[in-house]
């Protein structure tokens, strides 16, 4: 490495910042190998003139991304560099995100927040096997007609506050994600922008930018999105389509006012952009905020389904449209599915027009509630947000904690959570220090707590408890 320096000339943001891409840039366009030693920060410091900390902050961003690792007593290293043809070392966040998809089975997982085990288990086996029997036939075939208890069942479950959608206006689908993507494939082209805010559920940006969808990032406060900033985006950019989640943002927990959300809806109409309403944590809280399809109900999109407050397993969910949509999203639900199988419809829509799935959300509810109470009584002190009824916390992470160092310092502690990166829907240079963690998938409360006393437990030691080199 003796003679390489890199560039900063160019670029955004801090010294330290500039100097990691720089690096970066240099192991994709393969000026920098892998099993190149890095020159020792002092060194590289006196070089370009700076500090050692500068450095040091710029290294360890690089063991961030998963480009270099550290070894005490002999430097740092290249893992490898992003060539044509070569999959990378560290995930393509824009694609993949962050999450450890294959995580090994003994650590706890607060990364995922699908509705928590209360036995409904038995109640689907139940559905399943009375479905089994009654609908042999339809079962061995693929679907072709849709039964009209199906639109029925998705109209009831979408229902919230004054929002009563029609049956005319549902399409069945695959969980809500797949009712989602089905809605963006359907109403936009390749080259299309869709607008999200910088930090929202980003696999459904991930999931658009590979057919061909392009983002617009829209700012948040801490009221969340930005009727202004809303109105920039779609003067300067026009996109088709914006994706929200008004009423329990995933990751923030911010439920948009009334107001914001009839600013909102205006701007919409002006812009002419569709409005997708993913309602998958509101129907959870029981907000009374009226849902924003009933401000403009002409170019709204609710989705919902049953990962959150029934089961995940079943993938129950549906969409409702204005009417002239809803051939096209079924058509596009098809096609990007598969095809709706028989039997998990029809169990989805058993279990909702029973009253089952009412019940089991009941139950989910207050599993999730008393699992909220022992993150508030152990992280009583620091900065989070969280809800009754709701499986996840946004967690503030106090000076000089960095998102991805935290993650790393939990799973090295036995804990997988979600770093602020999981969360970006596009390239971003907001940073937000905040990690989510999810409450509902371990087995016992008593995970909840050990696990919740191992966050507590990095917070109070700070950086100085966790050292990053095995």
């Amino acid at each position: 490495m003796t003679n390489w320096l890199p560039d900063l000339t160019g670029g955004a943001g801090p010294l330290y910042q500039r100097l990691a891409d720089s690096v970066e840039a240099g192991i994709d366009q393969g000026v920098i190998g892998a099993g190149t030693k890095l020159p020792p920060q002092r060194d590289l410091a006196y070089d370009i003139g700076t500090t050692v900390g500068t450095v040091g902050r710029a290294y360890q961003l690089l063991r961030e991304r998963g480009l270099v690792s550290g070894e005490v007593g002999r430097g740092t290293y290249v893992l490898g560099r992003r060539a044509e043809g070569v999959k990378p070392e560290a995930p393509d966040v824009s694609v993949e995100g962050t999450r450890y998809v294959d995580a090994p089975q003994d650590k706890l997982r607060f990364d995922s927040t699908a509705a928590p085990d209360v036995g409904q288990g038995t109640d689907v086996a139940d559905v399943l096997s009375r479905t089994a029997r009654d609908h042999p036939h339809e079962i061995s075939s693929y679907t072709r007609d849709f039964p009209g208890r199906w639109y029925e069942a998705g109209a009831r479950w979408l229902s919230r506050n004054a929002f009563r959608p029609a049956a005319d206006s549902i399409v069945p689908t695959l969980g809500t994600h797949a009712a989602v993507m089905a809605a963006i494939a359907a109403l936009t082209t390749p080259g299309d922008y869709v607008a999200f805010e910088h930090l929202t559920y980003s696999q459904i940006s991930r999931s658009a930018g590979l057919i061909g969808r392009r983002t617009a990032l829209v700012a948040s406060d801490d009221q969340g999105l930005d009727p202004a900033d809303f109105e920039r985006v779609c003067a300067q950019k026009h996109p088709r389509m914006i994706f929200l989640m008004p009423t329990a943002q995933n990751p923030t927990l911010t439920t948009l006012s009334a107001a914001r959300r009839e600013a909102i809806a205006h701007v919409a109409r002006e812009y002419n952009v569709i409005l997708i309403e993913d309602d998958l944590y509101g129907h959870l809280t029981d907000d009374p905020t009226p849902l924003l399809a009933e401000y403009a109900p002409e170019r709204t999109i609710v989705a919902g389904g049953l990962s959150k407050s029934v089961a995940a397993g079943i993938r129950g969910g549906w969409l409702s449209c204005p009417p002239a949509y809803r051939h096209r999203i079924r058509i596009a639900h098809k096609m990007i599915t598969g095809g709706m199988p028989f039997l998990l419809a029809e169990v989805n829509t058993r279990l909702v027009l029973s009253g089952q799935a009412s019940d089991i959300r009941k139950r989910s509810i207050a599993e999730i509630s008393a699992r909220i109470a022992i993150v508030r009584e152990t992280l009583a002190g620091f900065a989070f947000k969280s809800h009754d009824k709701v499986p996840f916390v946004w967690l503030t992470l106090p000076d000089p904690w960095l998102s991805g160092t935290f993650k790393n310092a939990c799973l090295e502690h036995g804990v997988l959570i979600d770093d602020e990166d999981e969360f970006k829907a596009g390239r971003s240079e907001q940073v937000f220090h905040g990690v989510r963690f999810g409450t509902s998938q371990p087995r016992q409360r008593g995970d909840v707590a050990n696990g919740v006393a191992v966050i507590r437990r990095l917070l109070d030691e700070g950086r100085a408890g966790y050292d990053s080199f095995s």
